[in-house]
């Protein structure tokens, strides 16, 4: 990797409308943390989430700038550390998983312990219980969270939040918290956010010290957003302009077509227009 190595795109590209980054603020590769959530930001978002797949080219992309960053990329999604495996196999990424309630760095070192336990079992049943309330809501167990998919029942959004605040308020001391979602309510232990799972992460080695960029584009990535001035990071934010990013993408085509424009050149950048 050359040491002049810096992330902007050449003025002869055709790099994703972003909202311009202070030239400032562009460090160097070898200096750099990329974290990346998965769905609606690396892959396109689909039906239910079992659907999602991995457009060719793109784990090529992944493991290019693993080696450019020296190790220093990291998937950051609400999924489990299990499920991103299966999505992604036969590779393998660090990554912050569960929102935030485990990690895994290079090679699966000590620090993929599980940081959160599982929701306990009779909340977990009395939660899936509201997928019967409608045809076409997706239970999605994770272990640490459970999730109540409405994609393909839209309609069903009111009565899913309504049945959740009922059964939050007839268990008051339950240590759990809701995330809204696109077309999702995920229902979560309290203390473990995406944010937490990054902190820890940014501790352990290749990732300390280094200045990161995170690019999502979910409200549960806001809580990423929102520290990436502690580590003089740069936030992006993908299908929408989110409040205190420094950009943003289109769609999660424009992501990957970036991403092969700064793992496929030494003289790549973050680009504005």
């Amino acid at each position: 990797m050359s040491e002049n190595t810096d992330l902007t795109v050449p003025a002869t590209s055709e790099p994703p409308e972003i909202v311009p980054a202070p030239a400032s603020l562009v460090p160097h590769l070898h200096e750099v943390a990329i974290l990346l959530d998965i769905d609606g930001t690396l892959l396109d978002l689909a039906p239910t989430p079992r659907e999602v797949w991995v457009p060719p080219g793109l784990a090529e992309t992944l493991n290019l700038l693993l080696q450019r960053t020296s190790g220093a990329l990291a998937l950051v999604s609400g999924r489990s550390l299990n499920d991103i495996d299966l999505i992604f196999a036969p590779e393998v990424y660090p990554a912050v998983g569960g929102h935030g309630a485990e990690m895994r760095l290079a090679g699966g070192s000590e620090a993929d312990a599980v940081k959160a336990p599982p929701l306990d079992k009779e909340l977990k049943r009395r939660l899936a219980a509201i997928a019967r309330l409608s045809p076409g809501i997706l239970l999605e167990d994770k272990g640490y969270s459970l999730a109540l998919h409405y994609r393909l029942a839209p309609q069903a959004e009111k009565v899913i939040y309504e049945e959740v605040s009922r059964i939050r308020a007839e268990l008051p001391g339950a240590p759990i918290e809701v995330l809204p979602g696109k077309c999702v309510c995920e229902i979560k232990h309290a203390g473990f956010t995406k944010a937490s799972g990054v902190r820890e992460l940014m501790r352990h080695a290749p990732f300390a010290g280094r200045r990161p960029f995170f690019i999502g584009d979910d409200v549960t990535d806001e809580t990423v957003f929102a520290i990436m001035p502690d580590f003089a990071g740069l936030s992006f934010s993908v299908g929408r302009r989110a409040l205190g990013v420094d950009g943003h993408f289109d769609a999660p085509d424009d992501v990957r077509a970036f991403l092969a424009q700064l793992a496929g050149s030494g003289t790549n950048s973050i680009a504005s227009r």
